[in-house]
């Protein structure tokens, strides 16, 4: 049923009623340059279809937006990522390039709707994985209504100045936020605060510690002032963009960086070949693949003990998440190069477009 709206009066047309008694239809509609929903309640008068129209006085400002985190590989995005949205959506670990995709996270409430872009960490790409995720923390440049440039009280500010600059040219609203401060003291805070001032000096610099919940409720009362009058982008009750199977994958994936080293966790990709779910468990089949055949038997182990214990703590991490049982199976493939292949890195979701 389409509205429109003409020198500011409401038209309606093209209305069509069930058999139901009532029916209750809300729209979202643009109103100048403010969002506002309009309640409108169509009652059945007739057995012919009859209606009359009543429309509430039910008018009320709402804002809505893209907020994107962008930043350097470890410096806590995921982690603010996941504290912002108040839910697990982004695996976090101590180890460098753990987000691999752009995720987001959807914060609701009545009058507001925040959709945040968690993205890997800024990086010049070695093989063609690491240039997708390059490329998908670039996009985050281009649709955003503020953005969450992440630093923290360790790195060299000057790191990725290529990608820096284009912040630095950016006319949005950009928040520079440097985590972890918990981990230094007041002077070296101040003097980093001066040095990324001259790097980025339209930036507005905030001080946190994502992991403490130190600085995240200033954070998100200024993301809530900056935000454009705006319908909302998503369902209310959404909370991520992204399907079940994604996330049974990326915990596979993050029990594998907890528990490998070197370049075994980097060379992993896990794909979920089976997700059924009934009114009690959920059953799942995943594969994971590995570039050559000796990384398939450090994944597996002696004995299969190494595959038992990530697919153990990956079932249960997987119960929490939705609150099932859950019925895991995990094998162990070869997917020669699969990191440097445009068509393998395509069917693994790596596309940025």
């Amino acid at each position: 049923m389409p509205f429109r709206v003409v020198k500011g009066h409401l038209w309606h047309f093209n209305i069509f009623l069930s058999a139901f008694q009532a029916r209750a239809v809300r729209k979202r509609l643009r109103y100048g340059k403010k969002s506002v929903y309009l309640q409108t309640i169509f009652i059945r008068t007739s057995a012919c279809g009859g209606v009359r129209r009543k429309t509430n006085d039910y008018i009320r400002m709402h804002k809505a937006g893209f907020v994107n985190i962008v930043g350097n590989p470890n410096v806590g995005k995921s982690t603010l990522m996941n504290q912002l949205v108040g839910e697990r959506i982004s695996i976090a670990t101590f180890k460098a390039q753990t987000t691999r995709h752009r995720i987001m996270g959807i914060v609701n409430t009545d009058d507001m709707q925040i959709v945040f872009s968690d993205t890997p960490g800024v990086l010049k790409p070695n093989y063609k994985l690491q240039e997708s995720m390059l490329a998908f923390s670039e996009s985050a440049l281009k649709d955003a209504d503020v953005l969450l440039y992440v630093t923290d009280v360790v790195e060299n500010p000057e790191k990725n100045m290529d990608f820096l600059e284009k912040v630095a040219k950016m006319t949005i609203p950009v928040l520079l936020l440097i985590n972890k401060i918990d981990q230094s003291d007041q002077k070296k805070l101040g003097d980093l605060v001066e040095r990324w001032h001259k790097l980025l000096p339209n930036a507005e610099i905030l001080p946190i510690s994502a992991k403490n919940k130190f600085g995240t409720d200033i954070l998100l009362k200024r993301i809530k002032e900056l935000l454009p009058d705006s319908p909302p982008y998503f369902d209310k009750e959404q909370l991520t963009d992204k399907p079940a199977r994604f996330f049974v994958s990326e915990i596979i994936r993050e029990k594998i960086l907890l528990y490998y080293d070197k370049e075994i966790p980097y060379s992993v990709e896990v794909a979920v070949e089976s997700f059924k779910e009934d009114d009690r468990h959920i059953h799942i089949s995943a594969v994971i693949y590995v570039e050559r055949d000796s990384q398939k038997g450090i994944i597996i182990g002696h004995q299969g003990v190494a595959l038992k214990r990530v697919s153990t703590e990956a079932r249960k991490a997987l119960e929490r998440f939705f609150g099932k049982p859950i019925y895991l199976e995990t094998f162990v493939k070869v997917d020669k190069d699969w990191r440097s292949s445009k068509r393998e890195l395509d069917n693994f979701g790596y596309n940025p477009e």
